[in-house]
């Protein structure tokens, strides 16, 4: 088996940090947990103490009011007990989940501002998943710790309390308990650890039978398994699935079974031992049926005691070990700077250029860009073009700050944009990238990415230089629509243009100095396509603007074209010079341009 790497939190650390989070923000949690042992341990002696008690009183012939004064105050003692225990249970639970709230927005927080850099690298891709899962429902270590440390309070107290009791009992009979105590929780933990340490294994099989039902009840994949007729194919592979995960169960059975006989043994023969010491006992010293009640009954909860606190350190170490996962993930390092950067320069227009920059991602043989110089001019209407994977999408990801090259510089104005904080600089940039997300919420409120304060007026101007006007008026509710039926059901579900022109509108509405449009007019018809290129320039004026797309006749209505290939520029110019150039570009055109022209024999 692989050997795992050290946790950098030890339990102690991971504690000490989730009851700082509790103070912070519930301290109530707490002082529940202290609240919760006390009255488990109260409970317990209560119970303890009442049938020898009412056995006592009956073995000194005790008057019937004593004896039902005796029950009477047991009784009510109990009531009250577990009256509290049960409100402290009922009203815990909020608090706790409190806290796992804090920790879970902590997340997606370090989720949502983490270098864009990070979203790609695999070690940080795992790490948030295991951080997630820590935090996925109340069972789970960033809340079940509080139930264990309540546990393992109740457990050191009760097993204190309970040696003062058996003080008088021999030595040798708590040695033997406490040494079959240990024998049976390591019988117990052998198959608790054996599942805990294939968990991995277990949740794959479990993700891949999540998966596959999602996607069986999917709408986007509705049309496939209809058309394609996937639903047999679909239903084998979860077939698969299943038969796996109920072999691996089957398996995790054996090993339990296994565990609860040996620790069935064990309980056999502390409760024997008990038994003759005890009888012993009452033969030399006299003990009476009520102390002899008292002590065996005692002996057997000092038992429960020693199980719970090495049940309970267990647990609590396995939840520190997730709990350190959650903490290592919020402390994951970070390559872009955030905070004490240098003020973006405040400027008309910006420049950019890339000075000699290569890019390779995580894990690639080679660079996607190599040796690469550009610069952006102020102003300046910026076409690059190329063939699929010639590296467009990664030279707009560099200009805007979403990744660093691995050699060279990205420069804003001349200034190494690593000196930047970089969010400021991403303030820079309204973008429209190949790949979107949409929320559920109204059109407005998905083109302004704001609840309150937005302008209307705004908005309709940027739905109109979008060209979605059209669309929106037909809406039920116009603007105030709601976009998907993922949450509202009555949303309206936009075509793959209609969207497109809304992340079009949406980067409008930013209005920042520099627009980056990657493949804007990729699900466009020709007409809606030609609409756009006709109103670029009006959304492009006082602005930088850099055009992505691998159609060369989108094109001509910029300042400059740049021709990516092999990783480097390989032409570069207007489109009439280009042309005239007969090079690489107009060969693409000339391609292209066939299948818009009668006649033509491809």
């Amino acid at each position: 088996m692989k050997k795992k790497d050290k946790p950098k939190y030890n339990v102690l650390q991971n504690v000490r940090w989730m009851c700082q989070l509790a103070w912070e923000n519930r301290k109530r949690v707490l002082l529940f947990c202290v609240l919760a042992a006390s009255l488990d341990v109260l409970l317990n002696l209560l119970e303890l103490y009442i049938a020898p008690e009412v056995l006592a009183r009956v073995q000194e012939r005790a008057p019937i009011g004593a004896l039902l004064g005796t029950i009477g105050v047991f009784t009510a003692a109990l009531f009250l007990t577990q009256g509290l225990a049960q409100y402290i249970a009922e009203n815990t639970v909020f608090p706790r989940v409190d806290v796992r709230g804090v920790i879970i927005g902590k997340l997606s927080e370090k989720c949502n501002t983490t270098s864009y850099s990070n979203t790609l690298n695999e070690d940080f891709i795992k790490l948030r998943d295991k951080a997630h899962n820590a935090c996925e429902g109340n069972s789970e270590a960033t809340e079940h710790i509080w139930e264990t440390l309540t546990k393992l309070l109740a457990n050191v107290g009760g097993l204190i309390v309970y040696l003062g009791i058996l003080s008088r009992v021999s030595v040798w009979l708590l040695l033997v308990t406490a040494a079959t105590c240990v024998a049976g929780f390591f019988a117990s933990r052998y198959a608790v650890n054996w599942r805990y340490e294939r968990r991995e294994e277990e949740e794959a099989y479990y993700r891949k039978k999540t998966y596959l039902r999602r996607k069986s009840e999917s709408v986007e994949l509705a049309k496939d398994i209809r058309v394609f007729g996937l639903q047999n194919w679909l239903n084998e592979l979860l077939d698969n699935i299943h038969d796996l995960y109920l072999d691996f169960s089957l398996r995790c059975e054996r090993v339990e079974v296994l565990s609860d006989l040996a620790s069935t043994v064990l309980t056999a023969a502390r409760n024997g031992i008990a038994y003759v010491v005890l009888i012993r006992m009452t033969l030399r010293e006299g003990l009476s049926v009520s102390e002899f009640l008292l002590y065996f009954t005692a002996v057997t909860t000092f038992t429960t005691w020693v199980m719970g606190i090495l049940r309970e350190l267990s647990a609590l170490h396995k939840e520190s070990l997730d709990i350190s996962l959650v903490r290592e993930f919020l402390d994951y390092p970070e390559p872009f700077r955030f905070e004490g950067g240098e003020d973006i320069p405040e400027a008309e227009r910006y420049e950019l250029r890339l000075e000699n920059v290569s890019y390779r991602y995580p894990g690639a043989q080679s660079d996607t860009l190599h040796h690469l110089s550009l610069t952006v001019h102020p102003g300046e209407k910026l076409a690059v073009v190329g063939l699929n994977g010639a590296g467009k999408t990664t030279l707009v990801k560099l200009l805007c700050g979403l990744l660093d090259p691995t050699e060279g510089a990205v420069l804003l104005n001349g200034k190494d944009i690593r000196a930047f904080d970089r969010r400021r600089y991403y303030a820079l940039f309204s973008a429209v990238f190949q790949e979107f997300s949409l929320l559920d919420v109204t059109v407005a409120e998905e083109i302004a990415q704001r609840a309150e304060g937005i302008d209307l007026g705004r908005v309709a101007d940027c739905v109109e230089k979008a060209g979605l006007t059209a669309a929106v008026e037909k809406l039920p509710r116009g603007l105030d629509t709601h976009v998907g039926r993922e949450v509202y059901l009555d949303g309206t579900l936009f075509s793959g243009g209609e969207t497109q022109r809304l992340m079009l509108a949406r980067a409008l509405y930013k209005d920042g100095p520099i627009l980056l449009l990657d493949e804007p007019t990729a699900a466009l018809d020709p007409i809606a396509e030609n609409d756009i290129y006709r109103k670029y320039n009006d959304m492009t004026r006082g602005r930088t603007s850099l055009f992505i797309s691998h159609r060369l006749a989108s094109t001509r209505f910029c300042d400059r074209i740049v021709l990516l290939s092999g990783g480097g520029i390989r032409e570069e110019g207007t489109h009439e010079s280009l042309l005239a150039l007969g090079g690489e570009y107009a060969r693409l055109f000339e391609v292209q341009s066939r299948y818009y022209q009668e006649g033509k024999e491809f």
